[in-house]
């Protein structure tokens, strides 16, 4: 299978372009191919070409042709950035456009040069008319998936059959959000960082909504301290992996389920690089360096991420804060850095092995518990479950960056801008770079 897949700001870029007059117009996209874990080919958009009126030798409400000269261009740059081409042009009409026999023969000689000219990476074609749009590999009939994220995560287009039976048991949710939405989260492989308080909630509520399909991310087994809020841990689990303990309750509601486990650090890369096999990373970390590297997946390989955590601050034995946040990382939303909300010194820390943090002469003592209720954990899981709903099946859900404050029984939507120049969320970062940038982790 192969996925295109593309920014909502670049697709809406190039529809703009491509839509602009009724004369066909055309575009050139530079992509990053990835090959996942499973054998799923993605295409990652990483630039935007819009040839000026004199790259077209033919322009025309019905046909139009790029010059040699500004195709060779193209395909020089693609070869020397090892990047995949698609050449995009639109179609007239409201209704979702079909490749015609013109486009049959002008792609059959583009594949056929870009073979001469060396480029060996998967290529594609896309056409887009005001009603939808279509993709293909170049110069065949082999229809691939495009897939736009952002705010959302939409399936614009897609090769697989979606009429996908819904079980009886889904049947109030599909009076909610209807039996399109139901298949999509049975579609969905999430990838879950951290499975002890918010993550093994998460765990049940994804299970209960439909989705079968998890990769499991946590080094950690349960203590005696977990058993007041990890869903499923009894006394009889302590010394377990909390990773076992979610697997079982996850097989024991559905034998559909399929679960990956991966018992180890994320703040390893080799651990991370699992992450981008996901189709949505759901981050329940308690540190910064671990939310530090899953973002950076998430930006790099145009996945989304829903990042959640609670905070109860106490002074001198009272309580005198509860919080929770809940936060898209996606492609057009800000990261954490962008946010003020990781510290660079603590990332640092949390990045050392328990050798170098002995040795650190800037680290004192033990770090202390944090205090943690399975109620408040409750509460801001569900409000990331909603939000996975939005991102995912458009559930009419606005808020991508929520503030909880438990004290004052209020919820709150923050909006805060990303930095043109952040060396995440930018295109000067790493977005959409998949395997050519490495991850700022530990690589042992």
């Amino acid at each position: 299978m192969i996925q295109l897949v593309i920014s909502t700001n670049d697709l809406s870029a190039l529809r703009n372009g491509l839509l602009a007059s009724e004369v066909e117009h055309c575009a050139v996209l530079y992509a990053e191919e990835v090959t996942r874990g499973d054998g799923v080919i993605r295409l990652l958009v990483r630039n935007i070409d819009e040839p000026s009126a004199g790259d077209y030798a033919i322009q025309a409400i019905d046909r139009s042709e790029l010059t040699p000269e500004f195709v060779a261009r193209a395909a020089k740059r693609a070869k020397l950035n090892k990047l995949s081409l698609i050449f995009a042009h639109s179609h007239p009409g409201l209704h979702r456009p079909q490749f015609s026999s013109t486009d049959d023969a002008g792609e059959k000689l583009l594949a056929t040069f870009l073979t001469k000219r060396g480029l060996n990476p998967i290529h594609a074609a896309l056409v887009v008319s005001r009603g939808g749009l279509r993709a293909r590999r170049l110069g065949t009939r082999e229809e691939i998936d495009v897939i736009s994220v952002g705010s959302e995560m939409i399936v614009e287009s897609t090769a697989q059959n979606c009429e996908l039976e819904v079980a009886k048991q889904f049947d109030r949710q599909v009076r909610a959000f209807g039996a399109d939405g139901q298949r999509v989260l049975h579609r969905l492989r999430v990838g879950i960082v951290g499975l002890g308080g918010t993550g093994s909630i998460l765990a049940q509520q994804l299970v209960h909504l439909g989705i079968r399909d998890f990769i499991l991310i946590d080094p950690d087994t349960i203590a005696e301290t977990n058993l007041n809020r990890v869903v499923g841990a009894t006394f009889d689990d302590i010394g377990v992996p909390k990773i076992d303990v979610v697997e079982r309750y996850l097989i024991a509601h559905s034998a559909m389920t399929t679960v990956r486990k991966i018992p180890g650090n994320v703040v390893r890369a080799s651990v991370a690089q699992e992450l981008s096999a996901v189709d949505v990373i759901l981050s329940c970390t308690d540190s910064h360096g671990s939310r530090s590297v899953i973002q950076q997946i998430a930006y790099q390989y145009l996945i989304p991420c829903i990042d959640m955590g609670s905070t109860i601050t106490t002074d001198d034995g009272k309580v005198t804060g509860i919080f929770g946040r809940v936060q898209l990382l996606s492609p057009g939303e800000p990261c954490l850095w962008c946010c003020n909300l990781l510290d660079a010194e603590q990332v640092r820390r949390d990045m050392m092995s328990d050798v170098e943090r002995r040795l650190d002469p800037y680290i004192q003592g033990a770090e202390e518990p944090a205090p943690s209720v399975v109620w408040l954990n409750g509460t801001v899981v569900s409000l990331a479950v909603g939000m996975l709903m939005a991102v995912a099946t458009s559930a009419p859900l606005r808020g991508r960056h929520l503030i909880y404050n438990a004290q004052t029984a209020s919820l709150r939507s923050v909006r805060a801008t990303p930095r043109s120049d952040c060396f995440i969320c930018s295109k000067e970062g790493v977005m959409a770079k998949g395997d050519r940038q490495q991850l700022y982790a530990r690589q042992d």
